[in-house]
């Protein structure tokens, strides 16, 4: 602190605003967890740390639809348009999240044949190595435009 250099997770953010795609379809501060890559229209990554407001207080367990928010808001996020709104997610739970832990959430973009108005986002969610959530979303896309296939 004293050589005025900043603490670690400011110098991501800050190196992460610098080196992804701005968001278009929904305001920064309304994306839950800090997107550190963002590649509109292919792939996004965001991390969530869950505290003691994220959890049950009796078992330290984090709240599901904070989880799902991460990876929800994520989706959302990596759409290329103006208006970008969840149609339907398919989720699965692998296991519980605990207090302290940081989900890692990615998601990548798909296309739907002879769908210009939707995209199909998949999200995985990991604490470390380990899948703790997937979802699968169709996200409704205002202006229709063509999706590129992303990758792995």
């Amino acid at each position: 602190m004293e050589l005025g250099i900043p603490e670690l997770r400011e110098r991501m953010k800050l190196m992460a605003e610098r080196s992804y795609d701005a968001v278009k379809s929904l305001p920064l501060h309304e994306v839950i967890g800090d997107i550190v890559d963002l590649q509109l229209d292919r792939s996004g990554i965001s991390i969530f740390e869950i505290r003691e407001e994220h959890v049950f207080s009796r078992t330290g367990i984090a709240r599901g639809h904070h989880v799902f928010a991460q990876a929800n808001s994520l989706a959302v996020a990596v759409i290329n348009d103006e208006i970008a709104l969840t149609a339907t997610a398919d989720i699965r739970f692998v296991r519980s999240v605990k207090l302290g832990e940081k989900c890692i959430a990615k998601a990548y973009v798909r296309s739907i044949s002879g769908e210009k108005s939707k995209a199909k986002v998949e999200v995985f969610s990991y604490v470390g190595d380990e899948m703790v959530f997937q979802g699968h979303f169709v996200i409704y896309r205002s202006a229709g435009e063509p999706i590129i296939e992303g990758g792995n």
